[in-house]
């Protein structure tokens, strides 16, 4: 069996935003793929699209996101147009089979977070001395993130993230989302968990930031966006390929060579 796993913001799927913040400005070409309040949030090129629908219609496709469920399923191609098997949410704390959340994968990660890190409102009390200029928000009441209106500088950054490793979590900044993350909640070992339960043989991941790197490191092959957070640091190997395209078309040129690697007819 072959897998695509693939985070979707600023990877596969992008906001308008995103698009002008990478110079790849949103064109009416483009599909709307995601719907909040009755309007396109989020796009594709017409090309990834179609290509993906092929993808995710002969071989297993699994969307891996820091999006909750709830927010997820606003993704109305993953729920109406693409078939879906599973899909990886609130960065793989949950994992849900045809819909239904696997539980055995949700106990492993309640017994893991009871042992493996601090507790959630003990590392924001410690966060409080910290000038973080933005919106709290709690996902899941599993993990928090900052929208931030401010940018902040890599010494700040590290600080940041020094107190997070010292305490069993991670951090993350996507755009203007600086993520707080429990050490136990991995992208990368909920793709192991369906890779064992499914008996993948060859394997592709994609995704651009420092949330996707453990599950990029499963794949045989890894696929980055050029405008990543990933592509910042030096933990790349020889299986990690960077797209030429910045943007969408960073998202088509991965899900191309997807299409090339599992040998479909384009």
């Amino acid at each position: 069996m072959n897998l695509f796993a693939s985070d979707l913001d600023r990877t596969l799927i992008y906001s308008k935003r995103a698009l002008h913040e990478m110079e790849t400005p949103w064109n009416q070409s483009m599909v709307g793929v995601e719907a909040k309040n009755g309007e396109h949030v989020s796009f594709m090129t017409k090309d990834s699209y179609y290509l993906l629908k092929e993808i995710a219609t002969k071989h297993l496709f699994v969307p891996v996101t820091t999006r909750t469920y709830e927010q997820y399923k606003r993704i109305f191609i993953f729920e109406k147009e693409m078939p879906m098997t599973y899909c990886v949410t609130s960065n793989g704390a949950k994992i849900h089979y045809k819909g239904t959340l696997v539980k055995d994968w949700a106990e492993i990660i309640h017994t893991k977070l009871k042992e493996d890190c601090m507790e959630k409102d003990e590392l924001l009390e410690k966060l409080k001395s910290y000038s973080l200029h933005g919106e709290l928000k709690i996902a899941d009441n599993l993990f928090f993130y900052y929208v931030l209106k401010t940018t902040i500088d890599e010494d700040f950054k590290s600080e940041l993230i020094k107190i997070a490793l010292e305490n069993g979590w991670n951090v993350s900044l996507q755009g203007r989302k600086l993520y707080f993350m429990p050490r136990p909640i991995c992208k990368g070992e909920a793709i192991k968990y369906i890779m064992e339960r499914e008996g993948v043989e060859k394997s592709i991941g994609a995704g651009d930031s420092l949330l996707d790197f453990p599950f990029l490191s499963c794949c045989h092959i890894g696929y980055i966006p050029r405008h990543g957070e990933l592509t910042l640091e030096n933990t790349l190997n020889s299986t990690h390929h960077l797209t030429i395209q910045k943007g969408a078309f960073a998202g088509e040129e991965i899900v191309r060579n997807v299409h090339k690697q599992f040998n479909l007819q384009i």
